[in-house]
């Protein structure tokens, strides 16, 4: 089974529904990583701000933030190997990589109350 992993940048939350104003990126992004964990792939995102460890641990995320510093953020892995960097995967890319239908996943989800079932 496939493990996605997403290295955010240092943010306060990673659903983009907190502060001032609502990032849609993030929120597509933490919806369809629910979309992944409803059909069983594991996916896990870590933040920069409250989980430097995990970036600190892991060879290949340091080695990117060694050569391209925060441009490297965020860095999307499937099971250990970098598939972007720099930007947050788009539904078709997650659907590409899961193998889960493209109808699944969202450009945009219906409302945030969807992203924080």
């Amino acid at each position: 089974m496939k493990k996605i992993e997403i290295f955010d940048p240092a943010m306060c939350c990673s659903t983009g529904v907190c502060g001032p104003s609502v990032d849609p990126e993030l929120t597509k992004v933490a919806y369809n990583l629910g979309v992944l964990e409803k059909e069983g792939i594991e996916a896990v995102r870590y933040n920069l701000s409250t989980e430097p460890q995990q970036f600190v641990e892991n060879p290949v995320v340091r080695k990117q933030l060694d050569e391209r510093g925060d441009q490297a953020l965020p860095l999307v892995m499937i099971d250990g190997k970098i598939v972007k960097a720099g930007e947050y995967p788009t539904a078709e890319e997650f659907s590409t990589w899961s193998g889960i239908e493209k109808a699944k996943f969202s450009a945009q989800p219906k409302s945030l109350f969807t992203i924080l079932e």
